[in-house]
């Protein structure tokens, strides 16, 4: 996991909160809302919904398909009521569990959410996020918790939900029935890297998409996202020699980061956004210090780190391939050596023995070849 964090250029956070130190906090925060907003019966501590104004406004969490995901437990007044602390039944031995005062036993999966967010954060915090599937039930009880917490009845979104801003992103689908965990090929970041995948291009496929458009992964996608970020790393390799400005502030450029500026103010239009940062790449005719001041600042922000890649790092080896780097490159010299002897019926066949094994000979580009299984 750390890995592929760090291969796809995102960012580390201040801390990595882990749920069971902040048990204490929890059965704190459960008996500062359990007298005026919870009760309790056999099986734990539960939230009455019906306490809190507007339970489920985040997306009208009480609905059919919103029940149907909820879980039926026998006692509990409501069909939405959620559990803020689960015991542990009678004659078992929970892996995790703690005494409370209402048993021992373990906190309930929002409760853990609605404290680590509020003490790390504290409450409100400007943006939180997750995904589609947790904004009818997950979502909607933090905020009902948090409410309760803050002692307020009513429900002012910027400050008694516990988040002045609730972001949550869709889903990264694959529908061509090929890919399943009983096949032993689900989409994992090494899959891809296996099959010759830079780890930025797949963050490069996610970035032409919004984030709350579902995606659908393709292998035909994600070859056109490669592309793309190869382009745009050829682009940039030619201001490499060249130091950046401390302005971006040209005619030529303003159009350009308004138009970039508007994306990512536009909900994290991030497809836009893109096609900004390919604008500024293909200005021409311009101090170069600044035009590369502009396209890290844009870069900065997606995250492609285009300055610190090449095509050469793009050339990943696929794990299928036959043949590795030093005999490619054995390879080529000895059709160098063909060329030059205008041997060309050597030089030729050298060409079609690499293309076999998937090989793409490319004259007259420096970098010389690629992969192409």
């Amino acid at each position: 996991y750390w890995a592929d964090v760090k291969a796809l250029n995102i960012r580390q956070p201040a801390e990595w909160a882990i749920a069971t130190d902040y048990i204490e906090a929890m059965i704190d925060f459960a008996k500062s809302i359990a007298d005026q907003h919870c009760y309790e019966i056999e099986s734990g501590l539960y939230f009455d919904v019906s306490t809190v104004e507007d339970y489920g406004r985040l997306a009208r969490a009480v609905t059919e398909e919103g029940e149907g995901r909820i879980e039926s437990v026998e006692g509990k007044r409501n069909a939405a009521d959620f559990a803020i602390w689960r015991k542990t039944p009678p004659g078992e031995n929970r892996q995790m569990e703690w005494d409370s005062p209402w048993g021992k036993g373990a906190p309930g999966w929002h409760l853990e959410c609605s404290v680590m967010s509020g003490k790390l954060l504290g409450f409100p915090f400007d943006i939180h996020t997750g995904g589609i599937d947790h904004r009818e039930i997950h979502h909607a009880n933090e905020i009902a918790q948090n409410q309760a917490f803050c002692g307020c009845g009513s429900l002012n979104v910027a400050t008694h939900s516990g988040a002045k801003m609730w972001m949550h992103n869709n889903f990264l689908v694959e529908r061509s029935g090929k890919m399943s965990k009983s096949a032993g090929e689900f989409l994992r970041l090494q899959l891809l890297v296996d099959k010759g995948y830079h780890p930025l291009a797949y963050r490069m496929m996610c970035l032409q998409a919004h984030y709350r458009s579902e995606l659908e992964f393709s292998w035909e996608g994600l070859e056109a996202a490669l592309t793309r970020l190869k382009r745009m790393v050829m682009a940039a390799e030619r201001l490499a020699d060249t130091p950046s400005t401390d302005a971006i502030d040209h005619p030529r450029f303003a159009p350009i980061l308004a138009k970039f500026s508007d994306a990512m103010s536009d909900d994290l239009n991030t497809a836009i956004a893109i096609t900004a940062l390919e604008d500024a790449l293909a200005v021409k005719k311009v101090d170069a210090g600044i035009k590369r001041a502009v396209v890290e600042h844009m870069d900065r922000v997606l995250g492609l780190d285009l300055f610190n890649l090449t095509r050469a790092d793009l050339r990943i080896r696929p794990k299928a391939a036959e043949i590795d780097e030093p005999r490619i490159e054995d390879a080529l010299a000895r059709r160098k050596e063909a060329r030059e002897a205008k041997d060309f019926a050597t030089s030729d066949a050298i060409r079609d023995e690499l293309a076999v094994m998937g090989v793409e000979v490319m004259d007259g580009d420096p970098l010389g070849w690629e992969w192409k299984l």
